[in-house]
């Protein structure tokens, strides 16, 4: 009672329904509004009417999907009619928006008749760059379906057919890997002939699965030759159920499961058994997606039978079959090749996409939202999950390109990395920038060294490292435990190089040079080789020595204790007297650069300049143009406190010895970041256009701002990116997930690349 109160809360409030419809252009002045309509709006219909594809240009057609239904078969609902269904089709209209940007118009059809339900598609296809399909009942979803792509040159997709049979199918094909099974040779039994059951056996069939090894049940059991409802001149006759009729002497659902090795359920709950389990052959593979509750419970399907792989439509248990991981990236990839049809290769490409992305790492960002610690592929991991945001570019570059090659594309794309990249700004700003300092460190990829190279989130960092082509991982500690780990994650260890110092080819190198570095600081030899077998000092030395370009550690160890051996190897190799650790932060499509928020507690005036120096440095490695404010609680003089004097007197020091640089203070942080303000009320200020790096007088403001920006403010936050060296050395946060390891080896491969120049 409860759900059903929250949930009649969440569509009636504040708002009643789920969607609206927002301008894209500004509409306030009188010119806005004669660009908007008339006589502005004049030049592009002109245009249209000259060359139908310029509607591609000038309107949101290429981009807006028509979802139509009739109510006749809403999902476990049946046929409750035209506007009792319309809360599904506005659903979903947020899922196409939210998972892949995609626009959608729900229309609602009161008609039974399939040919007005056409008609109707036909007349409307002018609005639309594709048309969805929903909760239309079979047998009139095929026929509706069938005749729409013989007359429309737009994508037509009924999801409650081909997208059950999509997501199940990428199921197919891993769990076929899994259990070493020939999918020719499968024998699969389908409960439910109405649109998923027959679409999922006709797809099987695409993928490999032989027409004479299925088995298709309905209510009545096995469709079987000489069924009296399966013959051409029966009042009820259903041309698409016919098609699964075979020579069979079963005819019951379970003698169609006796050794079957896989069965797939579309139906209702409970028609399975235990005892059905039981009699399927080694390693059965059970898909029972009837919603919400499947045809035979995961628990009763395991203690059945221990070697079941088993999917069901819940998110509750392992291997849910949801359909959202299919429309909303098939429609995206057809829409952005402006498709005349979403093909069978387009499909099966699909597919093939969403069984291979279960193969890689899982990010931790996926992991969060499942409260999961671990998630592998096996039989329990065979698809991804619907909130993975690598399905948008995997899946919608893999449709587009099935599209391009099977002749169905009016726009061919020929850059595909460019195509990915775009689609990674439909998922945040955060996403571009860090795509951009991916594709920046690939471009010469270096040896990244890992202090500690035994971890768990080190050893995934390091395969994505790898499969980016980002640069070589270098993994210190015990050679034996690290591969068994890396076994045990299902890692290759190839492009990786796992190293014991001691045992090292350069350890004598290290040992000396460190030996000379500390032989003055109270080091004797036989310490400095004690020292330089440990990872911590071992590492940065590598990267001194050359041998190696950058170093990360501290992911379980505190900040303190990863930093101090960095330092000690690194005392002759400062930039200036200072080093600084900086945060980049993501807010709004903008980048911001925070410091010192983890090294310098109360820094001087001339460690102010020395961090700001940094920062500039370390921003200019990565392509951006810093203007940095030095921030206080006053504006240029406007107090006489000895902090803000203290941030007054640096910046004058910086305009002495950078006269070029666009740095500015003391300044308050929010007429720093906010050009208009600096524009009017302070257009003296050197920082015009609103400042992009941000010097804090002291550690706590500058720790509790990232903290408080990240936690409440919605910042993506990269870091702590370490300055102030003249090598790239980094230390983690303890505890940083697979995402910030990534992201600080990318920044420094950039940063090593920059050095070589």
């Amino acid at each position: 009672m409860a759900y059903d109160q929250e949930a009649l809360k969440y569509h009636s409030l504040p708002t009643p329904g789920k969607i609206e419809v927002r301008a894209t252009k500004p509409c306030i002045t009188q010119r806005d509004l004669s660009l908007a309509y008339t006589p502005g709006v004049a030049v592009p219909c002109k245009l249209i009417e000259a060359n139908p594809e310029d509607a591609y240009k000038y309107t949101s057609k290429g981009n807006l999907v028509g979802v139509i239904s009739n109510g006749t078969a809403v999902l476990g609902l049946g046929n409750i009619g035209p506007l009792a269904g319309k809360p599904v089709m506005e659903g979903k209209g947020v899922l196409f928006k939210r998972f892949a940007s995609v626009d959608v118009f729900d229309i609602e059809l009161d008609t039974l008749d399939p040919d007005e339900y056409i008609r109707t598609c036909e007349i409307l296809a002018p609005t639309f760059g594709g048309i969805n399909l929903e909760d239309v009942k079979a047998p009139e979803c095929f026929y509706i379906e069938e005749e729409l792509k013989k007359k429309l040159d737009i994508p037509v997709f009924h999801d409650d057919q081909h997208g059950t049979a999509i997501i199940s199918g990428a199921a197919l094909i891993n769990a076929v890997e899994i259990i070493g099974k020939d999918i020719a040779k499968l024998k699969v039994v389908f409960n439910g002939a109405g649109a998923a059951g027959i679409a999922c056996a006709k797809f099987y069939e695409q993928l490999g699965v032989s027409h004479e090894n299925v088995l298709m049940c309905d209510s009545k059991g096995v469709l079987y030759k000489g069924r009296e409802d399966l013959e051409p001149d029966h009042p009820r006759y259903n041309p698409y159920k016919a098609y699964f009729a075979v020579e069979t002497d079963r005819r019951s659902l379970a003698d169609a499961m006796v050794d079957a090795d896989a069965f797939a359920g579309v139906s209702v709950a409970d028609v399975v058994t235990q005892d059905m389990v039981k009699s399927m052959a080694p390693d059965p593979i059970i898909f029972a997606m009837a919603n919400p509750d499947p045809e035979i419970t995961y628990e009763a399907a395991t203690e059945a039978r221990p070697d079941v792989i088993m999917a069901t439509g819940r998110s509750d248990y392992p291997n849910q079959v949801n359909n959202v991981l299919g429309f909303p990236f098939i429609f995206r990839g057809a829409l952005d090749v402006r498709a005349r049809a979403i093909n069978e290769e387009m499909k099966v490409a699909a597919a093939y996409s969403l069984a291979g992305l279960a193969k890689e790492d899982v990010p931790d960002v996926v992991l969060r939202a499942y409260g999961l610690e671990k998630l592998h592929f096996g039989r329990e991991y065979l698809i991804p999950k619907p909130f993975d945001p690598r399905v948008l570019t995997r899946e919608a570059v893999a449709v587009a390109k099935a599209a391009c090659d099977s002749g169905v594309a009016r726009k061919v794309i020929t850059d595909w990395d460019a195509y990915r990249d775009h689609l990674e700004e439909f998922l945040g700003a955060e996403r571009e920038t860090i795509r951009r300092l991916i594709h920046q460190a690939q471009r010469k990829p270096k040896k990244i060294v890992f202090a500690e190279g035994g971890d768990e989130k080190i050893l995934r960092a390091a395969h994505i490292i790898v499969d980016e082509k980002i640069g070589t991982p270098v993994l210190l500690g015990n050679p034996k435990e690290i591969k068994n780990k890396l076994e045990e994650l299902g890692i290759s260890s190839e492009n990786m190089e796992i190293v014991r110092p001691r045992q090292s080819k350069h350890f004598k190198q290290i040992v000396d040079t460190y030996y000379k570095l500390r032989q003055r600081k109270g080091v004797n030899r036989e310490e400095a080789r004690m020292d330089a077998a440990s990872p911590e000092y071992f590492g940065p030395l590598l990267v001194r020595e050359g041998l190696a370009d950058v170093y990360i550690a501290g992911r379980s160890r505190y900040y303190p204790n990863a930093i101090r051996p960095m330092l000690k190897v690194m005392s002759d190799r400062l930039k200036g007297h200072s080093i600084a650790a900086i945060y980049m932060l993501i807010i709004d499509n903008k980048q911001y650069f925070l410091a010192d928020t983890a090294v310098n507690p109360s820094p001087t005036k001339e460690q102010i300049v020395d961090i700001t120096e940094n920062v500039h440095d370390l921003v200019v490695s990565l392509g951006i143009t810093p203007r940095m404010a030095l921030l206080s609680f006053s504006n240029f003089g406007s107090a006489t406190h000895p902090s803000a004097k203290m941030m007054r007197d640096a910046t004058r020091k910086l305009w002495e010895l950078h006269p070029d640089w666009q740095v500015d203070g003391e300044v308050q942080a929010d007429i720093a970041v906010v050009p208009e303000v600096l524009k009017q009320d302070y257009p003296f200020a050197k920082i015009q256009g609103g400042a992009n790096c941000l010097i804090f007088p002291n550690l706590n403001s500058a720790n509790i701002a990232y903290k408080l920006l990240h936690r409440l403010g919605g910042a993506t936050a990269i870091g702590p990116i370490l300055a102030g060296l003249e090598l790239p050395l980094h230390v983690l946060q303890r505890g940083s997930d697979v995402e910030d390891i990534v992201n600080i080896a990318s920044i420094g491969a950039v940063q090593a690349q920059k050095l070589e120049k």
